[in-house]
């Protein structure tokens, strides 16, 4: 990965900024865990492969564990903090802890929101930009920390009063994706979160500023969309593979929603 403006490295804790331009955002396996924190303005950006659309804010964190790869591509340029730690420290202050989950399990996660996380980023990209004034003492310390805030996340986390927990959510979104093209249900996605439909109502808009339906909805046509621009299959099997009834409820959604139909989406990838 390669970095336009990077921080010296210390200890078994390395931090490094970076500015990034619009396009591909690879992430090859490397040997450390990696903390990404995003520093822009609201930025759009797209898993390479399945389509999904997000949007990246200030603060958002992606969580690539060693050995892992991560990407997207991004539509617009964005600065970033990056902080990789160590398995060994990770697994030092597990052993501390006389934690009994094993460190392995925590996987590939994007757009966390975790303030302490954030806070201790930018913490230790100060020390290190101001000369590491505290030496690798302060370093290590705050590596600690986050390397507790991250065996935190591999655990299931408890339900927060008034709103669906990290894991919660990411579970019912994970869930969504890959059932796009089957009839999803308040119920079923309440089951997947762990709890009441009532709740999953309220707090699902609460996390994602969408109610449920609308979000689906909007996976759905930019499932559809990807698939349009990118594979070769007729607008009936696309409504079908993104959970469409049939092509023309696509289209309707697609013109109100995107305001362009399917055939316009065609005609702008056969001149592109």
């Amino acid at each position: 990965m390669h970095f336009q403006r990077g921080l010296a490295p210390i200890s078994a804790v390395s931090v490094f900024s970076a500015h990034r331009e619009p396009g591909p955002q690879i992430l090859l396996p490397i040997g450390m865990h990696r903390i990404i924190v995003h520093l822009s303005a609201a930025t759009r950006s797209f898993c390479r492969e399945s389509g999904y659309a997000a949007l990246r804010e200030a603060g958002d964190i992606d969580l690539i564990p060693s050995g892992a790869t991560g990407g997207f591509d991004a539509e617009s340029a964005y600065d970033s903090l990056e902080i990789r730690l160590s398995p060994a420290m990770l697994d030092q202050v597990a052993a501390e802890a006389r934690r009994a989950r094993p460190v392995e399990k925590f996987d590939v996660r994007h757009q966390l929101r975790n303030e302490r996380i954030v806070h201790l980023a930018n913490a230790l990209a100060a020390e290190i930009r101001a000369g590491s004034p505290s030496g690798d003492l302060y370093a290590d310390s705050v590596g600690t920390a986050l390397a507790i805030q991250l065996l935190g996340m591999t655990d299931h986390e408890p339900l927060r009063s008034g709103r669906l927990s990290s894991q919660q959510l990411k579970r019912v979104l994970d869930f969504i994706d890959g059932h796009l093209d089957h009839p999803l249900t308040l119920d079923r996605l309440s089951r997947e979160a762990g709890v009441s439909s009532s709740h999953l109502r309220t707090w699902f808009k609460v996390a994602t500023g969408m109610t449920v339906h609308r979000y689906v909805l909007r996976r759905r046509l930019e499932r559809a969309r990807f698939l349009i621009l990118n594979r070769d299959l007729r607008t009936s099997e696309v409504a079908l593979e993104a959970g469409f009834a049939h092509q023309s409820h696509l289209s309707r959604w697609m013109r109100r929603e995107f305001g362009h139909t399917p055939g316009d989406l065609r005609r702008m990838r056969g001149s592109g």
